[in-house]
């Protein structure tokens, strides 16, 4: 299992999204304040539709109270700054993959402090950046497929049909 963290996220649809994305692969969402929203925006529910109920959700007033919260995390920073891409290292179960807020992503003092853990999703140079949401299932997924989807469900099923 990994475990997602958003730093100081601003848009409740991004983060609904996310939150759809961690029930559907029971990672725990761990946000950092301050948020962007309130935690009961029909948006951000909107957009987690009836899944909301069902996420894990951890809150911290900042990010010196998510460390001393979760001693010892290893943890992946996410953002366009490193030299390193999403695919060049090796997710341990249990880690921490951080996403910064949206108009600015992780402050660079930060990524000074985890420069062997910062990872990138390569993109055209003319792109700033992807839809938080996307960058967040596409680091996932591939922390998951390292970790052979331990846990979850690789069978398709057809509602009528027979493969």
């Amino acid at each position: 299992m990994v475990k997602i963290v958003l730093l100081e996220p601003e848009m409740p649809a991004n983060t609904g999204n996310i939150g759809r994305t961690c029930v559907a692969t029971g990672s725990v969402l761990h946000l950092i304040e301050p948020l962007g929203f309130r935690i009961n925006d029909k948006m951000l529910k909107r957009a987690g539709l009836d899944y909301w109920d069902k996420l894990d959700v951890r809150r911290y007033a900042d990010f010196d109270d998510f460390l001393s919260k979760n001693p010892g995390a290893k943890i992946y920073m996410a953002t366009t700054k490193s030299r390193q891409t999403y695919t060049d290292v090796s997710y341990e179960d249990g880690c921490y993959i951080m996403f910064g807020k949206e108009s600015a992503g992780i402050p660079e003092e930060l990524l000074l402090r985890y420069r062997d853990t910062a990872v990138r999703i390569p993109m055209l140079d003319q792109i700033r950046s992807l839809n938080l949401g996307n960058s967040v299932a596409v680091i996932v997924y591939e922390a998951l497929r390292q970790q052979g989807f331990e846990g979850l469900n690789r069978q398709g099923q057809l509602h009528r049909y027979e493969w």
